[in-house]
């Protein structure tokens, strides 16, 4: 597409996200978990459509945009936390389209891509398991899910938590452990093999379905559903590690952006000891600092979006950009409820609300530690490497 398109298209994205979005922050269609309903996001969606921007990061023929030219784009869709719904931007989906459009058989593409494209439908990735349980979740060598080959079927077996959006999904990506190591499957969901236990409630509310906790009970899957062979699990999960990690940033700094805004018309309209409150300069101080942080959040970005773009498997570039961007945006949402008094801790705007999902943000696609730890074992490589 280009970059100078990709700005056009995110400007187009910017104005609906602005006129079209942000009004249905206000509406009541929330689940019992505070997230919008299905019937609220089909709503949108169908309104995306008409404005021919739904799902703006796939390309009319099935092409991908460049990570470049994504991070423009789902930037603008973050400005509200409804935007990525409405434009089929969101985690997981985004993620797990990126995955199929990459690695998919054409069979594949057209029964389980196709409908996520067309925002037809809502896909969750199972991979993380019950902590209690010893299984999988920053490790994602602790899997105890299991697979077996029954016949042309895979047997698989096992418990998943934190299962963004299992609730309400039409398409499942399960990992599970065979023999041969980890695999990949896709499934149509509702399955009766798969049965949610719980959808706990947790300080974010921006993703419909929640994050469930389900079991797997003698799933039956059809041969041809494995994402490519027995025991490339990791390797697949890995295709879709680094965009999804960076995806995640790109649509959060959008909400910071407008959560800046937001705090920044408040400090200079709220007048407190005889001047507004950005001539106080505790305050000033604070909005100066969320410029900054934002724009390196961007930059981070953008040269993360650019090692892979260059062919990088961007492991260890998006591991310091997943760092660098969700430690800066909590400042950003941190400070902009802080600039805002009582006020900022109240849903009367979306302050409070960012603040809560940037916080779950510094652990979705593994927490700060972890990626300070792998980044850690890098240093400890390529010393050793140099020794010799």
């Amino acid at each position: 597409m280009g970059l100078e398109a990709a700005q056009a298209l995110a400007a187009r994205v910017e104005a609906f996200v602005r006129e079209t979005i942000v009004p249905y922050e206000r509406d009541p269609r929330r689940d019992h978990h505070d997230c919008p309903s299905d019937e609220l996001v089909a709503e949108m969606k169908e309104k995306a459509r008409a404005a021919g921007l739904l799902t703006p990061h796939i390309l009319p023929g099935g092409g991908h945009l460049t990570q470049a030219e994504t991070a423009i784009v789902l930037r603008a869709t973050g400005l509200s936390p409804l935007g990525p719904l409405a434009l089929n931007t969101a985690a997981p989906d985004e993620g797990n389209m990126f995955l199929l459009g990459k690695v998919g058989s054409p069979e594949i593409k057209e029964r389980f891509l196709k409908p996520l494209v067309e925002g037809r439908a809502r896909s969750a990735f199972f991979m993380t398991e019950p902590a209690a349980e010893g299984g999988a979740g920053s490790d994602p060598s602790m899997m105890r899910t299991t697979c077996r080959l029954d016949g042309n079927h895979w047997v698989i077996n096992g418990r998943k938590a934190f299962i963004t959006g299992a609730d309400g999904a039409g398409v499942g990506i399960v990992m599970a452990k065979a023999e041969e190591g980890a695999c990949m499957f896709l499934v149509d969901l509702p399955d009766p093999a798969i049965r949610i236990e719980r959808v706990p409630n947790t300080i974010d509310s921006s993703m419909p379905g929640g994050h469930a906790v389900v079991a797997i009970d003698n799933l039956r899957v059809p041969a041809d559903q494995m994402l490519g062979k027995a025991g490339e699990g990791f390797t697949y999960a890995q295709i879709r590690l680094a965009p999804a990690r960076l995806s995640h940033c790109m649509r959060w700094l959008g909400a910071c952006v407008r959560s800046h805004e937001i705090a920044t018309d408040y400090a200079c309209r709220r007048e407190a000891f005889g001047k507004t409150l950005i001539d106080h300069e505790g305050v000033g101080f604070m909005l100066a600092e969320n410029l900054i942080d934002l724009k390196q959040a961007e930059l981070m970005i953008d040269w993360c979006a650019a090692a892979l773009d260059a062919g990088s498997m961007g492991t260890a570039e998006s591991s310091m950009a997943k760092v660098a961007v969700s430690e800066a945006l909590m400042r950003v949402a941190d400070r902009c409820v802080q600039v805002m008094g009582g006020t900022g801790v109240t849903d009367d705007t979306i302050v409070a609300q960012v603040f809560r999902e940037i916080r779950a943000f510094r652990i979705y696609d593994g927490p700060t530690e972890v990626h300070k730890w792998s980044l850690a074992k890098k240093i400890k490589r390529e010393w050793k490497a140099a020794q010799h």
